[in-house]
C-alpha cells in the first residue's frame, strides 16, 4: 500500500485515525502496530514475518546487551541484521560480479527485495548501537519497540527515525489540535508534491527514455526533470510521513531543507536526506575517527562513508560510483575548494552545486555506467545531436509550466512570501482563511489525478 492511493487515503487512514482516537491511550501503540503490520502485509505478504523476526532479535538482543554488557553479544546482533540486509539486497550483485570476474555461471537465487528493508534495518541498528553505548535505556516492552520499527508512516521509505528522538513519545504522547491540523496540512502538501509535480516530471523522463529523437536541449530537460523528480518524490514522502506522525503525536525531524539552494556540496548533504546523512555520520564516520586522527584517516573515512551511502541506495555499480563521486567532491572541497568558493558570488556557488548534483543523478538514474556516460556527454553535444528538434519543442511546450512550478517549488521563495504575509495582521487573517481552502483543493485535485492516472511510482521504494 502506498500513501498516494485511494485505498490508503479514503479507507485505511480514516479507519486507523478513528480507532486510534476512540481507544484509551494505553492501547494506542498496539493499534498503530496492528495497523502498521496490515499496511506492510498489503504490499509485502511474504516478508512481514521477516520484519517481525528482526524486531524480535533486536528486542531480545538489546535486553541481553543491557544485562551482560558483552561486546560479543552486540557484534552478533549487529551481524545478524547486516547479514539479512546483505543477503536480500546484495546477493545477486555479488553473484553477477563473481560471474563477471571469474567467467563462472553461478545461478541467481531470484530473491525479491523486501520493501523498506534498508530503512527499518537502519532504525534497528541505531537502537541496538545506542543501547550498547548507553545512550538510550533498553525498551522492555516488545510492542513499543515493534511500534517504533514498524510504524507505517515511515516504514517503507523513511525518513530514518532514530529511537532516541521518539523514545519518550512511544511511552507518553498527546495529539493536540495544532499537531493534527499541521499534520494534515503536511500530508496534503506532500501528496500534492508527489502526484502533481513528481509524477508529471516522471512522465517527461519517460518520454526521453522512450524516444530516439534526442537533442541537446532534451538531454538537459531530462537531467533537470529527473533531478527534480527525485527531490519531489522523496521529499513528498517525507512530508507525508512527518505529517502522519504528527497526527498520531510523533514529531519526526525534517528530512529535506531546500537542498538546491546550497552553496557547496557539503551544505547540500546537510539539506538532502538529512536522516540518512546524519545516520552515516553518527554511526560510521565518527566511530571510524571522523576528522580527529589526521587528514589521511579523514579522507579514508569520507570515502568509506560515501561508498556505503551509494551501495545503501542500490546493489549496482552506478550507485557505488554515485556515492564515491560525492565523496571525492567533498574531499576536494575540504582540501582547497571551500577557500575558493568563499571568494566567488553565491550565484556561481549554486550553479556549481546544481551541475554536480545534476550529473550525479544522471549516474543515479542509469542502469549501467555506459548509459550514464552516454547521457552525460549528450548534455554537451557529444552525441552529435541537434541542439533542438521538433519533438523536443513538443515535449518542452507540454511540460514547461510544471517544470517552472517545480523549480520555484524547490526553493524557499513561496514559503518566504507566505511567512512574510503572515507577519502582518491584515494579510495574516487572509492567509489563515485561504490555507484550508488551498489544502482541500490540493486533496480534491490529487484525488482526481489518482482516479484517472495509473502512473504513480515511488522511486525510493526500491531502496
Amino acid at each position: 500500500m502506498i500513501f498516494t492511493s485511494i485505498s490508503f487515503i479514503y479507507y485505511f487512514l480514516p479507519i486507523v485515525i478513528v480507532l486510534y482516537f476512540l481507544i484509551p491511550n494505553k492501547f494506542r501503540n498496539f493499534i498503530l502496530l496492528l495497523a502498521s503490520l496490515m499496511f506492510y502485509f498489503y504490499g509485502e505478504q511474504s516478508y512481514v514475518l521477516l520484519m517481525l523476526a528482526e524486531i524480535l532479535i533486536a528486542y531480545l538482543g538489546a535486553l541481553l546487551i543491557n544485562r551482560f554488557h558483552k561486546r560479543s553479544i552486540f557484534v552478533l546482533i549487529i551481524a545478524i541484521h547486516l547479514s539479512l540486509l546483505i543477503f536480500f539486497k546484495y546477493t545477486s550483485f555479488f553473484i553477477s560480479n563473481i560471474n563477471f570476474a571469474f567467467n563462472t555461471s553461478i545461478p541467481f537465487l531470484e530473491i525479491a527485495l523486501p520493501i523498506g528493508i534498508s530503512f527499518y534495518t537502519f532504525q534497528i541498528l541505531s537502537y541496538v548501537i545506542d543501547v550498547y553505548n548507553g545512550k538510550v535505556p533498553v525498551q522492555k516492552n516488545f510492542f513499543s519497540l515493534a511500534t517504533y520499527v514498524a510504524l507505517f508512516p515511515q516504514l517503507i521509505a523513511g525518513p530514518i527515525v532514530r529511537y532516541d528522538k521518539i523514545a519518550l513519545e512511544l511511552k507518553d504522547r498527546k495529539s493536540t489540535l495544532d499537531d493534527i491540523s499541521s499534520g494534515i496540512r503536511l500530508f496534503c502538501i506532500g501528496l500534492g508534491k508527489k502526484v502533481l509535480i513528481a509524477n508529471m516530471l516522471g512522465l517527461t523522463c519517460s518520454d526521453f527514455l522512450a524516444t530516439d529523437e534526442k537533442s541537446i536541449v532534451f538531454y538537459w530537460l531530462y537531467a533537470i526533470s529527473y533531478m527534480l523528480q527525485v527531490y519531489f518524490d522523496f521529499s513528498a514522502y517525507s512530508d507525508m510521513a512527518i505529517g502522519l506522525g504528527r497526527i498520531f503525536g510523533f514529531h519526526f525531524l525534517e528530512n529535506f531543507n531546500y537542498p538546491f539552494i546550497s552553496k557547496s556540496i557539503t551544505e547540500f548533504w546537510h539539506r538532502w536526506h538529512i536522516s540518512l546523512s546524519t545516520w552515516f555520520k553518527d554511526y560510521i564516520y565518527i566511530p571510524l575517527g571522523g576528522n580527529k586522527k589526521g587528514l589521511k584517516i579523514q579522507i579514508r573515512n569520507i570515502l568509506i562513508v560515501w561508498m556505503l551511502t551509494g551501495i545503501w541506495h542500490g546493489a549496482s555499480w552506478n550507485f557505488v560510483i554515485w556515492g564515491l563521486l560525492f565523496g571525492v567532491v567533498l574531499i576536494i572541497e575540504k582540501l582547497f575548494l571551500n577557500s575558493f568558493l568563499d571568494k566567488i558570488p553565491n550565484i556561481f556557488k549554486r550553479c556549481y552545486v546544481l551541475l554536480i548534483v545534476l550529473i550525479s543523478f544522471i549516474i543515479f538514474a542509469s542502469t549501467d555506467m555506459s548509459e550514464a556516460f552516454s547521457n552525460i556527454i549528450g548534455l554537451f553535444g557529444g552525441k552529435e545531436s541537434l541542439f533542438i528538434n521538433q519533438y523536443t519543442i513538443y515535449v518542452l511546450r507540454n511540460n514547461i509550466v510544471i517544470l517552472l512550478i517545480a523549480i520555484i517549488g524547490s526553493t524557499p521563495l513561496l514559503k518566504s512570501i507566505v511567512n512574510k504575509l503572515k507577519s502582518k495582521p491584515n494579510t495574516n487573517k487572509i492567509i489563515n482563511l485561504l490555507e484550508p481552502v488551498v489544502i482541500i483543493a490540493i486533496l480534491f485535485i490529487t484525488t482526481a489525478y489518482l482516479v484517472d492516472n495509473s502512473y504513480n511510482p515511488f522511486l525510493y521504494f526500491r531502496f
